[in-house]
């Protein structure tokens, strides 16, 4: 579908903002991702606009199922998925994830000196840091936390962090995302629109942009892949996926997109994935989390 279709079919359902809104993000497709200053959209309008175009898609589909990607509208895929969370195969690395939890540093401190709130926050991640001027996720807060106790930092894709994650983000479970952009600091508007250009910015040899995928074409496939809403992306990270072999990051998916459509992956917990980190998860305000999961 073309992008003009995708504003017309949007644009149809007469409300007022979202026809404003979708014309806008029109544009953005039209201008290769440049955000024009006299197109700007609020958050708030961004998330609106993506709800009401996948809600026009798919007008069987509950919002809060957008949590579960592309087996939200797959009934094939959502029946093997389904079998397969009859014995996760990430629960290993729950487990795994709580002893990590549980064991001191050298200095015989452990996380929850970091994070005194227990290992059930990711709901609180990722969240604009004033002092540090930048966007801080569970894993780059995770590394910080292990280097100011004396411990080296862990790899971003895929390792010892994964099972800290796992356990992390099922302990998580069911809260509520919740995204703040905090209007004291400007920096932090900044770094959702850094993010939301990313989103929308062609890049590779494919000249494919994220958008391209989970806006223009969602619920298309590529080979045999149904391309999921943008909506729901970051509910259930980490994961373990079929075709990995092992459970990984969201980092390490946001590279392996990039590198499908021949692009070059970026440095994982860098500041452009964690600023597209922050677009993506302001979406999914709203939505559950339920990490970790389990994909093709």
């Amino acid at each position: 579908m073309s992008v003009g279709q995708v504003i017309e079919r949007i644009c149809s359902e007469k409300r007022h903002i979202m026809k404003k809104t979708l014309i806008k993000m029109g544009a953005l497709f039209l201008a290769g991702g440049v955000t024009l200053a006299a197109q700007a959209t609020t958050p708030e309008e961004d998330r609106a606009a993506f709800t009401s175009h996948y809600k026009f898609r798919f007008t069987d589909v509950p919002v809060e199922e957008y949590a579960n990607g592309a087996y939200a509208i797959d009934k094939i895929g959502r029946e093997n998925w389904e079998a397969i969370e009859e014995f996760p195969p990430y629960e290993p690395f729950i487990d795994e994830g709580q002893e990590m939890w549980e064991t001191p540093f050298a200095n015989g401190k452990t996380y929850k000196d970091c994070f005194p709130d227990g290992p059930g926050v990711k709901g609180q991640y990722p969240r604009w840091d004033k002092k540090q001027g930048m966007v801080i996720t569970l894993p780059l807060a995770i590394n910080q936390c292990r280097e100011a106790n004396g411990e080296k930092a862990l790899k971003y894709k895929k390792g010892p962090i994964v099972p800290l994650l796992a356990y992390m983000a099922f302990e998580s479970r069911g809260q509520i995302t919740n995204v703040v952009i905090p209007e004291d600091d400007p920096r932090a508007m900044e770094a959702y629109e850094a993010g939301k250009r990313f989103y929308f910015t062609r890049r590779g040899q494919l000249n494919f942009s994220c958008a391209t995928c989970h806006v223009q074409n969602t619920g298309l496939k590529v080979r045999t892949e149904v391309l999921s809403m943008s909506v729901g992306h970051t509910t259930h990270w980490p994961v373990y996926r079929s075709k990995w072999g092992t459970a990984g990051t969201l980092h390490r998916r946001f590279s392996g997109c990039n590198n499908n459509i021949r692009a070059k992956a970026l440095q994982a917990q860098g500041e452009q994935y964690r600023n597209l980190e922050y677009f993506l998860t302001y979406l999914s305000n709203g939505l559950a989390l339920n990490g970790p999961g389990a994909r093709k």
